[in-house]
């Protein structure tokens, strides 16, 4: 199973490169299009390892980066960076997801807490 997303992220990443290396080159129109299969896969990526919140997290990061990041080249390809503050929400978004992962890992280590520890305190009471 592992090796299977490591190919698909490594499309994902193949996809990526294309996206932003038509960004800087200027090719408007194949790096616009670059965006829906760079997206799909990061979804994709995302909806699949869902169930470890690891993964989630960080997947759900870099689709939200994608996200900023497609929003950002079209706006610099069609408006003269117009939509930089709505690509900003994006990246914040992601850095709060983040930010909050790791808070709560931090914590979790500080205090040795387990949501099934909890269950079990509570239920012994």
């Amino acid at each position: 199973m592992i090796e299977k997303f490591r190919r698909i992220e490594n499309l994902h990443i193949l996809f990526w490169l294309v996206k932003d290396a038509c960004w800087v080159y200027g090719f408007e129109i194949p790096g616009v299009i670059m965006i829906a299969p760079t997206l799909a896969v990061a979804v994709y990526v995302t909806w699949k390892l869902r169930a470890t919140v690891s993964e989630l997290v960080h997947n759900l990061a870099v689709t939200l980066w994608i996200c900023a990041n497609s929003i950002w080249m079209i706006g610099e390809f069609f408006c003269d960076e117009c939509t930089k503050p709505y690509a900003k929400l994006f990246f914040f978004a992601g850095l709060i997801i983040v930010g909050s992962y790791y808070s709560w890992r931090l914590f979790q280590r500080r205090h040795n807490f387990s949501f099934l520890n909890l269950w079990r305190e509570i239920w012994r009471t």
